[in-house]
């Protein structure tokens, strides 16, 4: 199955106004959106769809408190979905619409959509780094640090849902829709690649209780490590809060910082993540800290070499 990677998410909300501005301050365009809701677009078109929650066209909730009510999958071409629907439709209902896209629900009850995808090429170009040894990444008087610099996301990378029942959620994606497993978190999660990326993972599964059951976050990619860190700092400046990070990953290399968001979820910023065809061999570590991160930091405000650092002075005070 050639799926490329998710080309939207759509949420129900109980404050669309507040999630619209959310999505604005991220980053994203907004487009026609309304009071109602509507489409919040990364560079290449992948996007965040909103509607208030009692939206009657919006697929049916969970039942938690999970706001996420479908994920559309972009795939290479309309032979693609014509497969996935006669691989799904052999035991579930599968709807679909005059547009050719598709709809139907994975076996945790996740409603799932393909459609030939919308992503747009860009052409953007990945930070520049200059380091001893190596020719230089960026010209002579060329400077790397911008304070006006775009820090637009790029696309959208994965999604994470909480799941109850982790092996058999992870089944269903590689053995119907033709994912691949790049690295497991032992009895905890799957990272999950489909055919149609070499992106360490566009889906990570999460063992919960039942009524947890939902998206734990999204993020979208970056064009780097610097943008992940002046977004992030931009989006603290704007008032909303740092829940983990900034840091970098251990699975999957990317440079990430999550943020508490109205969505009912998280919402992270990465990039630089890892690439990984049908040769790698996935790893099986224990879930714990140490696998979920190499380093972490945590923001704080700006500080400048005037006096004691803000860590002197805590214990002096202490």
């Amino acid at each position: 199955m050639n799926i490329i990677g998710p080309d939207a998410l759509v949420f129900g909300v109980d404050n669309v106004a507040a999630c619209a501005q959310y999505l604005k301050d991220y980053g994203l365009f907004h487009v026609d959106v309304t009071e109602q809701g509507g489409r919040f677009e990364a560079l290449d078109g992948t996007a965040i769809v909103i509607a208030a929650s009692d939206d009657p066209a919006l697929p049916p909730s969970m039942g938690t408190a999970s706001c996420l009510r479908k994920t559309i999958y972009g795939v290479a071409d309309s032979a693609t979905v014509d497969a996935i629907a006669s691989e799904l439709g052999r035991d579930r209902e599968v709807k679909r619409f005059v547009d050719g896209s598709i709809e139907v629900a994975d076996d945790m009850g996740f409603v799932l959509g393909f459609q030939v995808t919308i992503r747009r090429k860009i052409d953007v170009k990945a930070e520049a780094i200059n380091s001893p040894g190596s020719q230089p990444g960026r010209p002579v008087n060329a400077l790397g640090a911008i304070e006006d610099a775009d820090c637009t996301p790029l696309t959208l990378s994965h999604v994470v849902y909480f799941v109850p029942d982790e092996v058999k959620a992870a089944k269903f994606y590689t053995e119907r829709l033709g994912f691949r497993c790049t690295d497991r978190l032992d009895g905890a999660g799957s990272f999950l690649q489909p055919a149609g990326t070499v992106d360490h993972h566009t889906l990570f599964l999460i063992q919960t209780p039942p009524f947890m059951k939902g998206v734990e976050h999204f993020t979208f990619h970056m064009s780097g490590p610097t943008a992940v860190l002046q977004a992030g700092y931009r989006f603290v400046a704007k008032g909303y809060e740092s829940f983990w990070g900034p840091g970098r990953h251990r699975m999957g290399s990317n440079w990430f910082w999550y943020f508490n968001s109205p969505l009912g979820c998280h919402v992270e910023y990465d990039a630089d993540m890892d690439h990984h065809d049908a040769s790698w061999v996935a790893r099986d570590l224990p879930a714990g800290a140490d696998a979920s991160q190499l380093f972490l930091f945590k923001q704080t405000d700006k500080w400048a070499p005037s006096g004691p650092p803000p860590a002197a002075q805590a214990q002096k005070a202490a």
